[in-house]
């Protein structure tokens, strides 16, 4: 069931990105739903802990991903789909609180924790900073955004030393992978076109949404 969970999911991912590739509206039709749901199936087959809080994060990214399929039809789509990935973040950062074990005695001390989040901070507010002129009627809601998806990745960063190595580096580089991910959308959308936007945005969500479902799991398998 383990091994099979996975090649579900890896077969959706492929076929997510052949649909972005070829343009093929009825095959992302069907893919795209399936790429939470898929990574849900493969963490409950490889956990018996199964963290309510977490599998709800990943309900509201999959709600997400529904409702931005919509969005060139109703504007209102893209601001119900930012608004479902917006809860499924702020549930993901309450989920990191709670992936923690022992005291910390190894854990980033105050300045190193300034010096490694400084580079994390400067991405947000400079994408921000970049976006402001083009934003227009969505400021508010996009700086929100990017806040907490800053949050996010801090604190998938302060998990340091109160996990395991290989659970904190894999939810941490997944976190960065979806500021990419969400840093290449909004340019895409508000700035410039970016080459190959559409595939280069779905294959960081994509990674992301793995390495940290993986992260979950190598901190409740260890």
């Amino acid at each position: 069931m383990k091994r099979i969970t996975l090649v579900f999911f890896l077969a959706v991912a492929l076929a997510e990105l052949l649909a972005v590739i070829l343009s093929w509206a009825p095959l992302n039709f069907i893919v795209k739903p399936l790429i939470v749901i898929s990574l849900a199936a493969y963490y409950l087959a490889n956990t018996t802990h199964r963290r309510s809080l977490f599998l709800i994060a990943m309900a509201f990214c999959w709600l997400g991903d529904v409702l931005l399929m919509f969005q060139d039809d109703q504007p209102i789509f893209f601001m119900a789909g930012l608004g479902a990935f917006l809860l499924g973040h702020v549930l993901y950062i309450m989920s990191y609180q709670r992936l923690r074990l022992g005291t910390g005695s190894s854990a980033l001390l105050g300045p190193q924790k300034i010096r490694f989040s400084l580079p994390i901070i400067l991405a947000g507010t400079g994408l921000v900073v970049v976006l402001y002129p083009k934003l227009d009627d969505l400021t508010v809601p996009v700086m929100v955004y990017a806040l907490v998806i800053t949050v996010m990745a801090l604190q998938a960063l302060f998990r340091f030393g109160y996990t395991n190595k290989k659970s904190f580096t894999l939810i941490f580089i997944g976190a960065l992978f979806f500021m990419i991910s969400d840093s290449l959308l909004a340019i895409n959308k508000f700035l410039t076109p970016v080459p190959l936007a559409s595939l280069g945005i779905m294959f960081t969500y994509m990674l992301a949404q793995y390495l940290i479902v993986e992260g979950v799991l190598a901190h409740d398998n260890k």
